[in-house]
């Protein structure tokens, strides 16, 4: 590819310095200028070519950079092959009021355009779209120009000497605007972009000064195709085709974002100015006697339907503006709802930290009599006592018991932190909880019943927490049952859809049932909802799962777990996937 280039390169630059030679030693004739129309066409062909690869290569609003900037030498190669045409094929010259001028005077629009999409800059979606419509307002204005200035003096009231006068002013008005845009751009550039615009603006302004040189030589009857007065535009064309060539389709530069502020702020700002001049162009039509009645009339209809025109573009262009302020007003609103929430949580947790701290000093001081008194109690029990003593020291026991429980999950509370989660088998949990449970079940007469359902699946967790959980729920039902003079425990594991469910169902004492069915909500609250198992229902939604709680007069009261399977996306699942128990609420 590079040897590629280098010989194309060499080739464009080995037709300018031919046509050097043929000005310097031909004479005025058709040869020299057929030769430096056909020079021309080629170098414009050549530079055509070699941009139209970065039109395939690119994506997006690079893609439609590139190709306005092709679109732009497609209209000045048109142009040289109708002057070609008349010069070379009908052997004539161009006629002095000529309908293809409209064509050079617009192959300048569409680099225009290009450069209004900034293409070094990194934009979004929505800049691009807003960029794409200032670039169809501000080439309506300049057709809109043309017309208004050029075209009366061509159809409506035909005069030659008006007619160059207008089209030389209104093109060197637009020529110098976009080299004005073009150093901009150059300015605030960086790197390869910064070299491309630099490379660009000085084609740019050799074409420019080589067409006022050739039209000032024009007027003086001393230009001719293939004269030296042709040898700055020839270089321009081959300068076009070495910028083509060279150009690696460069990507939005990141460094030029907050340096290209200001000119992107210019874009639509230019929009509207072009917007507001209409009014005044109409002031200068009525205002200026010296012009014809006819074109007066034609600059005013013109310049009420270009009103009407751009009217709808910037009324479409606020549409969109206004959608955008819309959602970046959500979009604040939200970011503030989320700081205010982020601020809450951050409080909260300088709390929860000061109370875990307190938790755990108090959990530490209280360990050591609840053990002695947990062993006394046990000694007690042991020795030689009535049934009523031993009750009462069972009773005793028990309490104990509870109340080291509690302090247990205070300081499992007071040491929360994240845990590392692996494969779990929740079986083999609820087996290790049952037998730490023995030496609670010794002084109660409950009957302990499990039914474990085989080849569990995983769960993805903390086995020291999720053992915790299942210690606690079965150590409280155990607790409540130990209360009412014993009872049964059934302890169940099941698989349901993605989820893997423990449950832990209680069955008082038959001589205590009409006692449990009048018991309140507020009974089991206060024994369901205490500190062990809010530590639970925290260690259960760590675990995206969830506790359900039923209590009702007819069926025995159940603590239910459910856990996703090791893999599976429980937090959307666990409600839809699982069937609530009848009458149950959240543990919460």
């Amino acid at each position: 590819m590079l040897i590629h280039s280098k010989l194309w390169s060499a080739l464009a630059i080995a037709c300018v310095a031919a046509l050097v030679v043929a000005a310097l030693l031909l004479p005025q004739s058709f040869l020299l200028t057929a030769f430096s129309d056909l020079i021309q066409c080629v170098l414009l062909i050549s530079g055509t070519v070699s941009f139209i690869p970065h039109v395939l290569k690119s994506q997006g609003r690079m893609r439609l950079f590139w190709a306005l900037m092709t679109a732009g030498i497609a209209f000045w190669l048109f142009y040289q092959l109708l002057w070609t045409y008349f010069e070379v094929v009908l052997r004539q010259d161009v006629p002095n009021v000529f309908a293809g001028d409209i064509v050079l005077f617009l192959h300048i629009v569409p680099w225009m355009a290009a450069l209004a999409l900034r293409p070094h800059v990194p934009q979004d979606e929505y800049a691009a779209r807003l960029g794409r419509l200032d670039f169809v307002l501000l080439t309506l204005w300049w057709i809109y120009l043309y017309i208004l200035i050029v075209i009366p003096w061509q159809y409506v009231v035909t005069n030659e000497l008006a007619y160059g006068w207008n089209l030389n002013a209104v093109y060197l008005f637009e020529k110098l605007a976009f080299l004005i845009a073009l150093s901009g751009a150059w300015l605030r550039s960086k790197s390869r972009w910064r070299t491309f615009y630099g490379h660009l603006f000085g084609a740019s302004l050799t074409y420019a000064a080589g067409s006022y040189v050739a039209n000032w030589a024009l007027t003086r009857n001393a230009y001719y195709s293939g004269s030296l007065y042709d040898i700055p535009l020839v270089a321009s064309m081959a300068w076009i085709t070495l910028i083509g060539l060279w150009t690696r389709g460069y990507e939005p530069d990141p460094a030029s974002k907050t340096a290209s502020t200001a000119y992107g702020v210019w874009v639509p700002r230019l929009g509207m100015i072009a917007v507001f001049s209409l009014p005044l162009f109409a002031a200068w039509t009525l205002s200026d006697a010296a012009i014809p009645v006819r074109i007066r009339w034609f600059r005013l209809g013109l310049t009420l339907g270009a009103a009407l025109v751009m009217g709808i573009i910037v009324f479409v262009r606020q549409h969109f503006l206004d959608r955008e302020l819309v959602r970046l007003l959500n979009h604040s609103r939200e970011s503030v709802e989320n700081l205010k929430h982020l601020q809450e949580q951050i409080v909260e947790s300088e709390k929860l930290a000061s109370i875990g701290q307190l938790v755990g000093g108090a959990a530490h001081e209280l360990n050591n009599p609840i053990t002695a008194m947990l062993g006394y109690s046990d000694l007690l029990v042991g020795t030689t006592l009535n049934p009523d003593q031993r009750a009462l020291a069972a009773k005793i026991g028990q309490h104990v018991r509870r109340t080291k429980s509690l302090v247990s999950s205070l300081l499992s509370f007071a040491k929360q932190t994240p845990r590392i989660k692996t494969q779990v088998n929740l079986n083999t949990l609820v087996r290790t909880a049952l037998k730490l449970s023995q030496p609670q079940l010794q002084p109660l007469q409950i009957e302990v019943r499990a039914e474990l359902e085989p080849g569990l699946p995983a769960v993805a967790g903390d086995s020291n927490q999720l053992l915790q959980v299942c210690l606690q729920i079965i150590s409280d039902s155990l607790l409540r049952i130990g209360e009412q003079a014993g009872g049964a425990l059934m302890v169940t594991t099941e698989r349901q859809g993605d989820m893997v469910i423990f449950q832990v169902s209680e069955d008082k004492h038959p001589s205590r049932q009409s006692e449990a069915a009048q018991s309140s909500e507020s009974d089991w609250a206060e024994h369901g909802t205490g500190q062990g198992l809010s530590a639970c229902h925290g260690i259960v939604q760590e675990h995206h799962g969830r506790i359900l709680c039923e209590n009702r007069k007819d069926r025995p009261k159940t603590v239910r777990v459910e856990l996703p399977c090791h893999g599976s996306t429980a937090s959307g699942t666990t409600a839809s996937a699982i069937p609530s128990l009848a009458e149950s609420r959240p543990f919460a």
